[in-house]
């Protein structure tokens, strides 16, 4: 077995705006486990590590774009757990400080167009067929497997909340939320914030998981703020202020984008006075690297 222990405590903000809406905001701190192996990457790659090694793979194969915290988070782990790692990256060939860093983890890089990339299956199969050391980790972590290990986030909370908010990119961690809180019969409304547009999709995803409640939960489908790695001034505006008022750091991709639909959710009344709400903070900080210039 991996050695898979990390920190994530559950911290109160106390902002003066959640009290004057009578609402008790706490942060699930997974942005804590590790610097880059990070958040729901941790979880998310938990039991699919466990059965590359029972398997005794020794490459692990994944996907992502030039900023993606995934392919970082498997490098890192590969580094720590003792797997050779290959990452095809989308587009063409760039540098930047992500994929340094990736690099200096040990993976080996691959730039591959765009039309090729959508048939991931295909490349791996095309380069890695005859291999039987390799094994497939799809982009962004998503599988079973990923969502298994988001669902212990459940597992570790030290009170039943009135709602919980995570951000969606494929839905894995909404789909593990869902589970936990199912299997546990805790009477919490899940809430997701999808950060591409048209959201909606999240709900098919997550149905590929075993979410077989999927309307039950709630998606917040306004706060892309253009799609994926697209931002706006006032949310620019609203992570400054967010940050240096508690000294908890997000990011304009993923965290910062959920922070503001909980605030704003809270400021349009729909979270009830006396309420407790739980923001599970995915980690993912590096994507501030290429972002640097919007601040």
């Amino acid at each position: 077995m991996l050695d898979f222990e990390f920190y994530s405590p559950e911290e109160e903000i106390a902002l003066p705006f959640y009290g004057e809406y009578g609402v008790r905001v706490f942060v699930k701190r997974d942005d804590l486990i590790h610097p880059y192996i990070s958040g729901n990457k941790w979880r998310k790659l938990k039991y699919p590590l466990q059965q590359a090694k029972e398997e005794e793979k020794s490459l692990l194969v994944t996907f992502g774009g030039a900023w993606s915290n995934h392919l970082l988070a498997t490098a890192c782990a590969g580094a720590k757990f003792g797997f050779r790692t290959y990452g095809f990256v989308r587009g063409e060939a760039i540098d930047n400080p992500v994929l340094t860093l990736c690099q200096l983890f040990g993976m080996e890089l691959h730039f591959v167009d765009r039309e090729s990339y959508r048939d991931k299956k295909g490349l791996f199969e095309t380069y890695f067929a005859s291999s039987e050391e390799s094994y497939f980790i799809e982009e962004g972590g998503y599988g079973p497997l990923a969502a298994q290990g988001c669902s212990e986030i459940t597992n570790e909370l030290r009170r039943t909340y009135d709602h919980c908010f995570c951000a969606c990119g494929t839905g894995t961690t909404l789909a593990g939320l869902a589970h936990g809180i199912a299997n546990q019969q805790r009477a919490t409304t899940l809430h997701g914030v999808p950060i591409l547009k048209g959201g909606n999709f999240i709900r098919d995803e997550i149905a590929k998981l075993g979410v077989l409640n999927a309307v039950d939960i709630c998606l917040h489908l306004d706060y892309h703020f253009g799609g994926y790695a697209k931002t706006k001034p006032e949310l620019i505006e609203f992570i400054k202020t967010f940050t240096s008022q508690t000294s908890i750091l997000i990011e304009p991709t993923y965290t910062g984008k959920l922070f503001y639909a909980v605030h704003d959710l809270i400021a349009q009344r729909q979270i009830a006075p006396g309420s407790t709400v739980l923001v599970v903070h995915s980690g993912g900080l590096t994507g501030l690297l290429g972002m640097l210039d919007k601040f």
